[in-house]
């Protein structure tokens, strides 16, 4: 399931080019920009690569959930401004990146065993030029 069955149009260009950069990486599976309602609008899967979850709803769905709890800001008076959340599962590890004055969310999902701390920070290093938000770690 590629970028074009996901969302059609690419609306950042930039961030679609630092996606497709990490999916070269041997344990990145996916990396794509979610928009505030869920849509994947930047980046996609791996080439070549199936989704885990098959069902085209549900992914849209998690899309959906991650992008609205990725921006949550509930917080961020108490705990600070959210950094990233990462989640390891028995068979993908996920992480995402707010960016919260575009209300865009980058998220990536790479083979379990990867360090997380490690993953995050290459990925802060790729993305680090576009959103001062990373600086604030």
């Amino acid at each position: 399931m590629g970028k074009s069955e996901m969302s059609g149009l690419v609306q950042y260009p930039d961030y679609d080019k630092k996606c497709k950069k990490l999916c070269e990486e041997k344990e990145i599976r996916f990396a794509g920009i979610i928009d505030e309602g869920g849509k994947m609008v930047a980046g996609g899967f791996k080439e070549g690569l199936t989704p885990l979850e098959k069902d085209k709803h549900r992914l849209e769905e998690f899309m959906k959930f991650v992008s609205k709890f990725s921006l949550l800001k509930s917080f961020d008076e108490t705990l600070g401004p959210t950094s990233y959340l990462a989640a390891r599962r028995e068979k993908v590890i996920l992480i995402s990146f707010p960016f919260p004055l575009t209300k865009i969310t980058l998220l990536v999902s790479a083979n379990p065993g990867i360090d997380i701390e490690g993953l995050a920070g290459h990925i802060v290093d790729i993305f680090d030029s576009d959103e001062a938000r990373f600086a604030e770690r």
